[in-house]
């Protein structure tokens, strides 16, 4: 039961984040998403949230599971921020 009620509570919050970038297209010309941002956005958005999950459910003590979500998140983090920007930038970059 509290793992459906947990995977309930991931599968909300992803789609009220996925919900900020359409609240901005309607607001801004800044925020220009398109239907292969979204997926793109909810599959990382899932990996992570379900990520998360697994993490918490199969670690064993306090420190595992902090070890375990940070490395989730800061990886999630990563490919996020070089989706967004490239942070890492193209090896194929000044060819």
């Amino acid at each position: 039961m509290i793992l459906n009620k947990r995977r309930a509570i991931i599968l909300s919050v992803i789609g009220f984040i996925l919900l900020l970038p359409v609240i901005g297209m309607q607001f801004s010309t800044g925020v220009d998403w398109n239907a292969l941002d979204f997926i793109i956005a909810t599959f990382l958005l899932l990996l992570i949230g379900f990520g998360v999950d697994f993490a918490i459910s199969k670690s064993k003590t306090t420190f595992q599971k902090i070890i375990f979500l940070a490395i989730v998140l800061g990886i999630g983090f990563l490919i996020w921020a070089e989706l967004a920007v490239g942070i890492f930038g193209s090896p194929f970059a000044g060819s």
